[in-house]
């Protein structure tokens, strides 16, 4: 059985401020690791996690992306879209939202072919 984490744990891991819920979410992870659990990251809950580590927390993009970039590199966690996941960081870094960078990075990846009217967002592609 394949077990998807929420977005709250990935922010008690990446950020520990409740200390009980990140020793938990620790665990879970080191679980997954030592192949005792499979767990799987939605891409929705990586940009909800994204989002609320950018508006709440208040962490920069660059500091995003790299927690980001570690975390879905894991060969022990199964990732939605794993290969435009791990490319689109560079377009977050740049101050495009989640989704167009995520987009651009589906489209480089040749996973698709994105028709948009945002010319900031055509013009990366």
């Amino acid at each position: 059985m394949i077990n998807i984490i929420d977005t709250n744990i990935i922010l008690r891991y990446i950020v520990g401020d409740d200390e009980s819920q990140k020793i938990m979410a620790r665990k879970v992870f080191l679980e997954a690791e030592k192949g005792r659990i499979k767990l799987q990251i939605k891409t929705v809950v990586i940009a909800e996690v994204c989002y609320v580590l950018e508006s709440f927390y208040k962490k920069s993009r660059n500091e995003i992306a790299n927690k980001m970039e570690v975390l879905l590199s894991a060969k022990w966690l199964k990732v939605e879209d794993r290969k435009p996941m791990l490319l689109m960081w560079q377009w977050y870094r740049e101050n495009l939202h989640f989704v167009d960078s995520f987009l651009i990075a589906c489209s480089k990846s040749n996973f698709c072919k994105v028709i948009s009217f945002d010319k900031k967002l055509n013009n990366k592609l």
